[in-house]
């Protein structure tokens, strides 16, 4: 039998991966799930203007591997040069490739105790070492992570603002006096995939050619995109056109950049999208509160509850909601594992939920 050469780094790494699917625990229920209110997902959809032209485009055709018109309709929405935006496969691509850009074996990374862990899993495949900062008051503590980041002489120091999974978000004015103390060769890897979903003033005050800092949005979230992976980076135009040296050129299909561009020009239907949101996550904390448990405030699609019993009494609440049929997380490191984690849904999910929950609880509760 071939003995597969694997890098000795690549055959050091456990078999695991960031998450698993809603699709794994179906199969393995052999059982769909009657609310999928897990994924953080948006299910109110996309602009229909976007489906329509991912329907209508031409799939015989590569994508543009410039996403040039991608990128020029980025670059008017937010009053930047196109060269400062790099587009790639979600968020969770563009880290991949920052991390193929910034690490090598032995240097130094931070990040906060159980914050987003797909922004780990690059960092370790390319050898990167991680060091991680506790919460503070369910928040990313931004003074902590830039004093670690010192200390360490880290390369990237990673914030997601608004936070997953806790939702809770800070001001950006907040971010930027706490950068007075980022050290100086630390990059801010600032993912805002939420931004959209959170409250004015949460958004970075700052040029987007600030040279400290590296900004990750999505089409993901808000915009009802995330089966078509598109996410971009904003950043100064050094740092952007490094990505061009590793990127896959064609990473991008073409439907998916037709239909960005076609959601960006919907700005109405994001409107109504965010107004949904917030109408879900209003319910989502009612329900939690009727039932006993503390809702945290939110700035994000979903909504972390603290089940108010600790981590083992949390677990047990989210395996009994899998098993009647309702797909929902929660945040793996204490103490944010005292909370499950339920994304916004239809009026129809969120009956499902007020149905199930109480019975869930009941149930754990009877031991």
């Amino acid at each position: 039998m071939t003995h597969y050469r694997l890098t000795p780094l690549a055959d050091s790494l456990p078999d695991t991966v960031p998450f698993v699917g809603p699709e794994t625990q179906e199969r393995a229920r052999a059982q769909l799930f009657d609310a999928r209110l897990g994924a953080n997902e948006n299910v109110f959809g996309p602009s229909p203007m976007a489906t329509r032209a991912m329907a209508e485009t031409q799939l015989w055709k590569y994508g543009d591997p410039e996403s040039y018109e991608l990128r020029e309709a980025l670059a008017d929405y937010h009053g930047i040069l196109p060269e400062m935006i790099v587009v790639g496969e979600g968020i969770d691509g563009l880290l991949g490739y920052l991390a193929r850009l910034m690490v090598a074996p032995g240097d130094a990374v931070v990040t906060s105790d159980g914050a987003y862990p797909t922004f780990n899993y690059h960092v370790a495949g390319y050898g990167g070492v991680l060091h991680k900062v506790p919460y503070a008051d369910d928040h990313e503590d931004i003074e902590a992570l830039f004093a670690k980041a010192a200390e360490v002489n880290a390369k990237m120091v990673y914030v997601a603002n608004p936070d997953n999974p806790m939702g809770t978000a800070h001001d950006g004015t907040d971010i930027v006096a706490a950068m007075e103390k980022l050290p100086k060769g630390t990059l801010l890897v600032l993912d805002e995939a939420y931004i959209e979903c959170a409250p004015e003033g949460t958004a970075l005050p700052l040029p987007m050619s600030d040279s400290r800092v590296i900004r990750l949005r999505t089409f993901s979230k808000a915009y009802g995109l995330a089966g078509a992976r598109v996410g971009y980076a904003m950043g100064a135009p050094d740092l952007i056109a490094a990505f061009n040296k590793v990127r896959n050129h064609f990473g991008m299909n073409r439907a998916a950049q037709a239909g960005a561009l076609a959601a960006l020009d919907d700005q109405t239907w994001l409107r109504s999208v965010q107004a949904r949101i917030t109408t879900s996550r209003n319910r989502i904390t009612s329900i939690a509160l009727k039932n006993g448990l503390r809702p945290l405030k939110s700035a994000a699609n979903f909504v972390a509850i603290d089940c108010r019993h600790g981590a083992e009494f949390a677990q047990n609440v989210l395996r009994e909601m899998v098993d009647r049929g309702v797909f929902i997380r929660m945040p793996l490191v204490a103490p944010q594992n005292r909370c499950i984690r339920i994304s916004c849904g239809t009026p129809a999910d969120l009956d499902i939920l007020a149905e199930v929950l109480p019975a869930a609880l009941r149930y754990v509760e009877k031991g």
